[in-house]
């Protein structure tokens, strides 16, 4: 047993160990406390700040038959962009920029990453009565971003295939879609005629009929279900927006070009003496209005910083009565559906706080497939195998960076017609429409002033103020349209090439931009060069999927719309209706 005499020499020690050890605690408490007040001000305050996703979200503005000289950006005072114009000044202009001469191909390569050659998908549109799509085998944008953790959302026009629900958005990588299917509509109604007899209501939400968007202008609803996904946007999580408008494709023959009243009197001006132009006009204002809005729709919900704004023309403006509208790529030759450069070069740029350089104009070649291999690398994702489409992030990044030399443009051999770029050099054989569309089209626009004031007060101006890229000085401008303006002179008989009459086409498009000089004759090396580059492209090519269209289809045996016909069984004792009228008209695609 031991004694109390044996504690009491340690009882001194047994306090101060306490004592130290309640300093201990009351200091490590103290600490923590002041970590944690610290660490408050870096953390968000759920309650109060939005969550910021760290990849980027990604918003993607397509625009259908928007001319090359429809932007003021480019040096027409015609047309009013000023929301486009601002970022555009603020961000990157694409001046050697690529895309297919019609909406169906530019669209699967945007979606696929390759050239359409090497997904069947080379040869005109898909229209409605036609049974057919892009490949069920090809991974699109989507879905490469949903697997980094992206919401996925289309809004407005699909036209890669409804026959069959597999086909369509929701199926192929989108969360949501909201809009059509084929590749028009009328602007208040709805509706697609896409030949004689075959006519049909065309707006979805998802796989649903949306009915109750009859009356209202689709530039507006369209822009509305933008605003609205981003408002509801769970900013935990990157988002992908791809908004492809109507605007400014023509709608159905019969009423082609449409506008409120109101917004068509603002262009009712001495430079615009036109009265389709005038339209025109309205409904180009009306998209790039759309373009503030979501832009101020990202502002609000502090995504702004964290984004890439992408804007481009699916492909060169429909003009001179092309489908009956009257967009303008003056002074480019060629318009949509051509290999000349206004129907394969369109209006675009990229905006983003996220690119070390802008305020620039881009003039490496640069091509509508390399969005995918480029925006899937920009944040974050594994180099994607087995594509044409190239990563041109690092060039956007830095001005020292090149891109490319090479651009297939246009194989189809169905149509004879092919096109390549090497360098500053283009090839082109073969025409389309029997050559009438082989000219220099649509308006001038270049008569009274650039509205510079009203590109100063937009709302996308307004918006990225305060970001790393705002809209540079009045000097800046002026500088940038300069040189994102193309000027030409005119036409030489002697010297232009006339693909109609079998004339094989070289353009040195450094001195030559508007293909005014044929240089085949004089330069036979570099066309054995090209063609012999075209040659190899096109043993690498498939056949296109075009198929024969379907009586089946006709929206008369499905309510009056537009829907995956070959999903449901046949209405019986219809063999006797099944007409087709032997028509193709141009006003359809």
């Amino acid at each position: 047993m031991i004694s109390t005499d044996d504690h009491t020499p340690l009882a001194p020690k047994a306090s101060k160990l306490r004592s130290r050890l309640v300093t201990l605690l009351i200091s490590t408490a103290v600490a923590m406390l002041v970590l944690l007040v610290v660490l408050s001000f870096f953390v968000p305050d759920s309650a109060s700040e939005e969550n910021k996703p760290q990849r980027p979200n990604i918003i993607f503005i397509l625009a259908d038959d928007l001319g090359w000289n429809d932007v003021g950006f480019h040096g027409s005072n015609q047309l009013s962009t000023p929301n486009i114009d601002a970022l555009a000044y603020s961000g990157t202009i694409l001046n050697d920029y690529y895309v297919s001469p019609l909406c169906t191909p530019s669209r699967s390569a945007l979606m696929t990453g390759k050239h359409p050659i090497h997904t069947g998908m080379q040869h005109e549109v898909i229209y409605g009565f036609e049974p057919w799509g892009l490949g069920l085998e090809e991974k699109l944008l989507p879905e490469y971003l949903k697997e980094l953790q992206y919401s996925t959302h289309l809004v407005g026009k699909w036209h890669l295939g409804h026959f069959k629900e597999e086909y369509t958005p929701t199926y192929r990588g989108f969360d949501s879609h909201f809009g059509f299917w084929t590749g028009h509509q009328d602007y208040y109604d709805h509706y697609a005629e896409e030949n004689p007899g075959f006519w049909g209501f065309d707006m979805r939400r998802d796989m649903n009929v949306s009915r109750d968007t009859v009356g209202q202008y689709t530039t507006t609803v369209l822009t509305e279900e933008a605003v609205k996904l981003i408002e509801n946007h769970d900013t935990s999580n990157p988002m992908f927006l791809m908004f492809a408008h109507a605007a400014p494709h023509a709608g159905n023959p019969s009423i082609p070009l449409q506008a409120p009243d109101d917004v068509v009197a603002m262009f009712d001006v001495e430079n615009i003496p036109d009265a389709r132009r005038q339209k025109y006009a309205a409904m180009v204002w009306l998209l790039d209005q759309s373009v503030g809005e979501v832009m101020r729709a990202l502002k609000n919900r502090n995504m702004l910083e964290n984004s890439i704004v992408i804007f481009s023309s699916d492909n060169g403006g429909a003009a001179a009565n092309y489908n009956r509208n009257v967009a303008s790529n003056w002074p480019l030759r060629g318009g949509k559906d051509t290999i000349w450069e206004g129907g394969v070069k369109a209006a675009a740029f990229i905006w983003s706080p996220l690119l070390n350089e802008a305020r620039r104009v881009f003039t490496e070649i640069c091509s509508i497939q390399d969005w995918l291999p480029t925006l899937v690398e920009a944040v974050g994702g594994p180099k994607v195998p087995g594509i044409d489409g190239k990563n041109i992030w690092p060039a956007l990044h830095n001005s020292k960076q090149k891109t490319y030399d090479e651009i297939l443009i246009q194989i189809d051999d169905a149509r004879n017609i092919s096109a390549i770029r090497y360098k500053n050099y283009k090839y082109l054989s073969g025409t389309t429409w029997g050559g009438i569309y082989d000219v220099s089209l649509g308006a001038e626009g270049r008569k009274g002033e650039y509205d510079l004031q009203a590109v100063q007060n937009s709302r996308a101006a307004k918006v990225i103020k305060e970001t790393r890229w705002p809209l540079p000085s009045t000097s800046a401008i002026e500088n940038l349209r300069g040189k994102a303006t193309v000027n030409c002179e005119k036409d030489d008989d002697e010297l232009i090439c006339k693909p109609s009459k079998g004339e094989e086409c070289l353009f040195d498009l450094s001195v030559d931009p508007c293909e005014s000089i044929n240089l085949a004759p004089s330069n036979p090396r570099i066309v054995t060069r090209l063609k012999y580059l075209l040659q190899l492209h096109n043993e690498s090519a498939v056949e296109p999927r075009n198929a024969p269209r379907d009586p089946l289809s006709n929206p008369k045996f499905w309510d009056y719309v537009w829907t995956n016909w070959l999903d449901y069984p046949a209405p019986p004792h219809l063999d006797s209706q099944l007409v087709f009228p032997d028509t193709r008209d141009m006003d359809i695609l």
